[in-house]
């Protein structure tokens, strides 16, 4: 018996990193999915780390399919409500519902004090971090309420969503937000039996944190700092000695938050930071 056994779970930014190993971690319990990423580059992003292709969405499926599980993929922008929307329905005639949601799309763009960020820049992530958030819940909540089994929303925030970071304002203003959407949610969806949460990682080993450009934030007097290089600096910021920790330690968390173990569970923030919030 797997701890999802008969639930859909509908996750965003699933053709790599945690999306993909919340796919994957959420199959491997009994749950079908149905995966949806952009699988395209945001210009903004291109010069920090590629972004998702229909390569990585594929892999996805397969991996999934590895393990058994059932899953449904479409390419959409959460940027376009519209989009989202019909992937949901989409979702719903597959599988005969939605129990659990994973809003994790996102992009992290750095590097700038906040009166130096572009104005493309801040709309892109606000757009993607916050906006593709609230598109997720929108889409999801009027089908969770009519199947009237009640369900578990998670957002993806991060520690950038607890604690103010420098040179990140874009990325941290758009993780805060995340959490008063949650809470807001929360509470209007209680009477549904439907909880929301947030989770709030360090640094995970996505694409999205190992790059060369991450690495120069931390080590800027570097031209071209490695991974290597940059692991000792990135275990300074964390409590526990680690200097990040793995996509599947995220996703065991939304598992958690996704299960009847966590029933009574609503409105929280879990961090799995590896002690990075009370450092």
């Amino acid at each position: 018996m797997g701890r999802l056994d008969g639930k859909v779970a509908f996750i965003t930014g699933a053709a790599r990193g945690q999306g993909r190993s919340h796919a994957v971690r959420l199959a491997q319990e009994g749950a079908d999915i149905i995966a949806l990423d952009l699988c395209a580059p945001v210009p903004s992003v291109e010069r920090l780390y590629p972004g998702a292709t229909p390569d990585d969405m594929a892999e996805t499926v397969d991996i999934v399919k590895q393990f058994g599980g059932r899953i449904v993929s479409a390419t959409a922008d959460v940027r376009d409500y519209d989009a989202v929307a019909k992937v949901v329905a989409d979702g719903v005639t597959d599988f005969g519902g939605i129990d659990v949601v994973s809003a994790n799309a996102g992009i992290f763009i750095f590097g700038d004090p906040s009166h130096k960020v572009s104005e493309g820049d801040w709309k892109d992530v606000l757009d993607i971090n916050i906006t593709g958030v609230w598109h997720t819940c929108k889409a999801v909540t009027p089908a969770m309420i009519e199947a009237d089994k009640g369900g578990s929303i998670v957002l993806t925030s991060s520690t950038a969503g607890i604690k103010g970071t420098p040179n990140v304002a874009p990325y941290t203003a758009a993780k805060h937000a995340v959490v008063g959407l949650m809470k807001t949610l929360a509470l209007e969806l209680a009477p549904h039996s439907i909880r929301v949460n947030s989770i709030h990682p360090t640094g995970v080993a996505t694409d999205m944190i190992l790059n060369e450009a991450t690495f120069k934030l931390f080590l800027p007097d570097e031209d071209h700092p490695t991974k290597d290089q940059a692991a000792p600096v990135f275990a300074t910021t964390n409590a526990l000695p680690v200097p990040w920790v793995e996509p599947v330690d995220i996703s065991n968390a939304l598992l958690f938050l996704a299960s009847d173990e966590s029933r009574y569970i609503t409105g929280n923030e879990l961090k799995v930071d590896a002690g990075y919030c009370v450092k």
